[in-house]
């Protein structure tokens, strides 16, 4: 704020107040005023500014008073007012000055204020310390005269709780020797005791002093007894304690004996306090033992013979042990429901009745499984005799394995729920396994002979379908001289599904008998083994049986093979007789083949089982595994022997049959035509076509069945055998070159054919037999070069060579004299 006054140093009167610079000072501001009655032109933009941004809030920094002679001056050009405004600045500085100087002293009078307060606080604070100090070693001596008085009260409170328990201890001593003198006075008497032991509630006190009473005797009685060995004459010492002994004791079982009384009728009422009191009284005698047990026998179920029969009459009905293993599964849940819920609802008043309730429910539960769940296992599994085996249509053994199995499950079901109720440290899992142990030694024995009863009674199945079939086609079988593969029982691989299922059923029932791994495949092993057996006999002689077809078809065809000089009749009926034998060769080769395919999807199911159920149970013990695999080994090369042998006997069948066409279609003149002029025939001979035909159309059926090293071994082994039959063959025949040509085209008819075994060694063969048919083709002068130009004909080429037509003539020999010198 600038205010106007008298000032001897300036014309223009200014007073510069410290209150100006107070706040939200502004230079602009105090500027503003100063000047503003000298420059009305800064006034008027300073409106103008003020009028666009709107009212000034701030204070107001100085206030000038004008002189008389301003309009004058702003007349004048040139900007007049500068030596009004040096004058004014001047005058200000001044003030500022002034005002620092004023304030410069106030701050120093201040500072020395300050100061002195500061030295009166400091002081203040020092004495304040001090007094603070005091005060705090004042709590202490304070604190520590309470701990000592403290100490010293609980000391005092110590000796007096001291005295009062030997006061007390004495008080019960004294009554204690009071009541031992009572029960020490004569042998048996009990009625001059005190009314404590008679007072009926008074009862809970009455047993804790008899039985600390009997306690303290029993304990003198027998200290003294050990000491007589020394010292002869303190039997007489502790004679008195032995009556006590025997009344206490006499006592005891009185009281015992009235508190179960009281128990019993409050328990028919269901007076779940007084029962409580009972059993809490009890608990002093033996822990409470004969009160828990007393309860427990005393449930109906166990006392009750109409809870048995129903128990009895629930499982298994009107029907008994032919009801069949799903129905007794119905009953046994059901029963096991029923037992369930019972032993819960026991419970519960166990709970609300006993101190110790987990040893009644463990009595309780150990009752449940040894009586009521025994007696029930002892009605429904009945051991059958290994020497005497129930017959397969009363269910046979299968019928006892099956009804074993779903009793064990239902058992440890209600083993776990009776465990879930609580039944203190009883071994529930391990009382469980003991009541099947007897049931479990002879387990495995037991399963064996279930699988071997099945299998047999399934091949007396099949023996008595094939025998009916057989008696059904007698009548025709007689009228006929060939045999019918189709009497005999083809292999089946529903057959061989169903012992793997039966397989599959009794590894399961091992799975759940056996906890521990080397158990587990102790018993897997002979169930497994007896599949093994039953699956490698059971194809093997399936084998067998279309092999003997194989072998009577053999038979037949020997026997209708007749010799060259015979009656046009007898040819005739001789090879009517061999046509038949040849169908029934071929009928037997397709149901070897069948058999053999059969076979193999057998095996395949086998091994599948092995992997996808065996396999993981054996692994966990060492050796197992590997065992299991060789006898599976073994099994199997069983069967492959019997297909082997199979094999090469169709091998046999069908060479016989391509002998047979070759003989009675090949005919003389098929490789050497007369030169009558005409064409050469380049179609390939009848016989040929024969062959080709027939093997076209056995081998249909081998290329479906076999597969693998079986399908490439039988037809290496064919196209051996046909190789070696047609080089016999044409032997026989002697050629011409358009035979030869005949020749040459019937090879390229049996190489397109055999290409189809897809056996390099057999296509090399026939290759070279094409070569060799050349032989008859060229002229004799080349034979030599074709023989030194194809070395792997030489052996052969040497013999067919004296087959052509003109071997003499021509003096063929001479002219591959060379050749059959190196051979």
């Amino acid at each position: 704020m600038v205010s106007s006054r008298a000032n001897s140093t300036s014309s223009l009167p200014l007073i510069l107040d410290v209150e100006d610079f107070k706040g939200d000072f502004s230079f602009d501001a105090l500027f503003g005023n100063l000047v503003s009655e000298l420059l009305p032109s800064f006034q008027e933009e300073d409106a103008d500014s003020s009028e666009g941004a709107g009212a000034h809030d701030g204070p107001f920094n100085g206030h000038k008073r004008a002189p008389s002679d301003t309009v004058k001056l702003a007349q004048e050009p040139l900007f007049p007012e500068v030596d009004a405004l040096l004058a004014l600045f001047k005058d200000s500085c001044k003030e500022l000055i002034d005002l620092r100087r004023h304030v410069d002293s106030r701050l120093q009078s201040l500072k020395q204020d300050v100061a002195t307060q500061d030295a009166n606080h400091r002081k203040t604070l020092a004495e304040l310390e001090k007094g603070v100090d005091g005060l705090f070693d004042s709590f202490a001596r304070l604190d520590s005269r309470i701990s000592s008085v403290g100490q010293t009260a609980a000391k005092i409170g110590d000796h007096l709780q001291s005295a009062d328990s030997q006061r007390e201890t004495a008080s019960q001593t004294i009554d204690l020797i009071k009541y031992l003198m009572e029960f020490n006075s004569s042998p048996g008497d009990l009625m001059e005791l005190s009314p404590l032991f008679s007072d009926d509630s008074r009862v809970a006190e009455a047993a804790s002093i008899a039985q600390r009473l009997r306690s303290f005797a029993e304990e003198d009685v027998g200290r003294h007894g050990i000491n007589m060995q020394s010292a002869v004459g303190a039997a007489n010492a502790s004679r008195g304690l032995e009556v006590a002994v025997a009344n206490l004791q006499d006592y005891c079982n009185e009281l015992e004996n009235r508190l179960l009384a009281r128990f019993d009728a409050a328990s028919q009422k269901r007076e779940l306090s007084t029962m409580a009191e009972c059993a809490k009284i009890l608990s002093q005698f033996n822990r409470g033992t004969s009160a828990m047990q007393h309860y427990v026998a005393s449930r109906p179920m166990f006392i009750d013979v109409e809870v048995m029969n129903t128990d009895t009459k629930l499982v298994l009905g009107d029907q008994g042990l032919q009801a069949g293993p799903s129905f007794i599964a119905r009953g046994l849940a059901t029963l096991c429901k029923e037992i369930t819920e019972t032993v819960r609802k026991e419970s519960a008043t166990i709970q609300a009745v006993f101190p110790s309730a987990n040893d009644v429910m463990s009595i309780l539960v150990q009752r449940v499984l040894e009586q009521r769940v025994t007696a029930i296992l002892d009605k429904l599994l009945i051991k059958p005799s290994l020497m005497n085996l129930p017959p397969v249509e009363q269910g046979g053994l299968l019928q006892y394995l099956r009804v074993l199995a779903v009793a064990y499950e239902k058992t440890q079901e209600l083993a776990k729920d009776l465990q879930a109720l609580g039944c203190g440290e009883l071994d529930v899992e391990g009382l469980t396994e003991s009541l099947f142990s007897s049931y479990k030694e002879e387990y495995s024995e037991y399963e064996q002979a279930s699988l071997t009863q099945l299998y047999e009674a399934k091949m007396e199945e099949l023996r008595s379908e094939a025998q009916q079939q057989s008696e059904a086609a007698g009548a025709i079988s007689r009228s006929k001289t060939t045999t019918n593969p189709s009497t005999h029982k083809q292999i089946s691989v529903t057959i061989v599904t169903e012992l793997v299922r039966w397989n599959e059923e009794a590894i399961s029932r091992c799975s759940s008998f056996s906890s521990q791994p080397s158990t587990l495949a102790a018993n897997v092993k002979p169930v497994l083994n007896c599949l093994l057996d039953q699956v490698s006999q059971y194809l093997t002689d399936g084998l067998e049986r279309a092999r003997e077809s194989l072998t009577e078809a053999a038979a037949l065809r020997d026997r209708f093979m007749i010799g060259a000089s015979v009656s046009r009749r007898v040819a005739a009926a001789a090879a009517s007789a061999a046509e038949a034998a040849a169908a029934a060769g071929e009928s037997s080769f397709r149901s070897f083949m069948i058999a053999v395919q059969r076979c193999a999807s057998s095996i395949a199911i086998l091994q599948q089982y092995f992997s996808n159920t065996i396999a993981r149970l054996l692994l966990p013990v060492d050796g197992a595994h590997a065992s299991s695999c060789e006898d599976m080994g073994t099994a199997i090369s069983q069967v492959e022997g019997a297909v082997r042998r199979g094999l090469l006997l169709c091998i046999d069948t069908v060479m016989a049959e391509v002998e047979r066409l070759l003989s009675t279609e090949q005919k003389i003149t098929d490789y050497r035509a007369p030169d009558d002029g005409n064409l050469p025939d380049h179609r390939p001979t009848n016989a040929c076509m024969r062959v080709v035909g027939y093997l076209s159309r056995i081998l249909e059926v081998a290329f479906t069945a076999l597969e693998g090293l079986n399908k490439q071994s039988f037809l290496t082994e064919l196209g051996d055998r046909l190789h070696k039959g047609l080089l016999n063959h044409w032997q026989k025949f002697t050629f011409n070159p358009s035979g030869g040509l005949r020749l040459k085209r019937d090879i390229t008819e049996y190489g397109d054919f055999v290409r189809r075994f897809g056996a390099p060694s057999i296509d090399e063969k026939f290759e070279l037999l094409g070569i060799m048919a050349n032989v008859f083709i060229v002229a004799p002068e080349s034979l030599a070069s074709l023989f030194e130009g194809t070395p792997g004909i030489r052996k052969d080429g040497l013999r067919f060579v004296q087959l052509r037509e003109d071997y003499r003539t021509a003096k063929v020999a001479s002219r591959i004299s060379s050749v059959m010198a190196e051979a």
